[in-house]
């Protein structure tokens, strides 16, 4: 029987019900007081019910394909993680929406269209390595809000503990998906086009609701928060300034998500708990 599975043996992926109190922190700007950096979490949080039923679907068309009994497990494993991932994002969408005044239906309309689509014309293994596209991008982005401890210092503490605890799980099934793509006949060409894909629809997803939430609250036309924007995003420190080269190594030949080990990561935020 073959190996499948290329999550190390130390990493365990682990289902962790947990359930988030967050109706007091998202009323106000929960990310170090700042407007754009609240908006664009929300903006991404907003993305999540609808890409990880996504995820869960296109991994599932392929578990009968698998027969290396550790990745079946993992297979298991990330279906429970995604799932409660689903549950709490819906929860916080919904609280936003209600909190703050945004459209819940106008901000997944485009996704949920698009989804429906991608589910009637798309064969099985192309909506897979979207799947590992994305799973790259929400792992090298979770790298960044476990590695950098300043990020998250000045963040509302429930807020916090939610993102950093789906930073963490990303992390430790960041390969599933990716092994099941390699295993029933994924090829490099197919995963690479999917991250280009993948990359830019997810950045007009996050812009159009972070246009949404922007408007609602009176702030789409301030250049003092659009400011804001590009130090979050591209100055020292910002989410998105040292992330190419994590990025970036998906294109190369070969490649696979445990060339970059975060297992180190993963101990020091369980030390955390």
């Amino acid at each position: 029987m073959s190996v499948q599975s290329s999550t190390p043996l130390d990493v365990a992926i682990h289902r962790r019900d947990r359930k988030h109190d967050l109706a007091a922190s998202l009323s106000r700007e929960w990310m170090n007081n700042n407007v754009f950096a609240t908006a664009w979490f929300n903006a991404m949080s907003i993305t999540f019910p609808l890409g990880e039923q996504f995820f869960i679907e296109s991994v599932r068309h392929f578990r009968d394909d698998i027969s290396d009994p550790k990745l079946k497990q993992e297979v298991m494993n990330f279906f429970s993680q995604e799932g409660v991932h689903r549950r709490e994002h819906q929860r916080y969408n919904e609280l936003l929406c209600e909190q703050r005044g945004y459209d819940l239906n106008a901000l997944e309309r485009t996704a949920r269209r698009r989804q429906k689509w991608i589910r009637k014309n798309v064969p099985a293994i192309e909506q897979l390595a979207g799947t590992v596209a994305m799973e790259h991008i929400t792992a090298v982005l979770a790298e960044k809000i476990l590695d950098d401890d300043q990020f998250m210092q000045d963040v509302d503490p429930a807020m916090a503990k939610l993102w950093l605890w789906h930073a963490a799980e990303e992390m430790e099934h960041k390969a599933v998906a990716f092994d099941v793509f390699c295993a029933v006949g994924g090829t490099e060409k197919m995963r690479k086009a999917a991250l280009r894909r993948g990359t830019l629809l997810l950045a007009l997803d996050i812009f159009r609701n972070l246009r949404h939430m922007l408007r609602a609250d009176g702030k789409l036309w301030s250049a003092g928060v659009w400011l804001q924007g590009f130090r979050f995003l591209f100055a020292e420190g910002g989410l998105l300034r040292d992330r190419r080269p994590a990025y970036s190594e998906f294109f190369q030949d070969g490649f696979h998500p445990w060339q970059q080990d975060n297992s180190a990561l993963l101990e020091k935020w369980k030390l955390q708990q």
